[in-house]
């Protein structure tokens, strides 16, 4: 679980670093498609180690579920921006 975890919460950064390179604003909008997906499977990895009670810090887990929240609402405001100008 905890390897999945670092897969998918690194994996946004990665896709929003190749993003900035894309050759259009469509392979952009899609770039980020792909990363806010990570976000989600993070935030569902993160909602199973809370059900679970895996973590010692659930104030910490919070942070981390917020975190990811509000990048879900930037991606999904930034691709509905740009699916608007298509």
């Amino acid at each position: 679980m905890i390897l999945q975890l670092i897969r998918s919460s690194s994996s946004p950064a990665l896709n929003y670093a190749e993003s900035q390179s894309a050759e259009s604003t469509k392979d952009f909008a899609h770039k980020l498609g792909i990363a806010l997906k990570e976000l989600r499977e993070t935030v569902a990895a993160l909602n199973i180690i809370e059900e679970a009670n895996l973590c010692e810090q659930p104030e910490r887990l919070a942070n981390m579920k917020s975190e990811c929240n509000e990048l879900i609402a930037i991606f999904v405001s930034s691709i509905k921006t740009l699916n608007a100008r298509q």
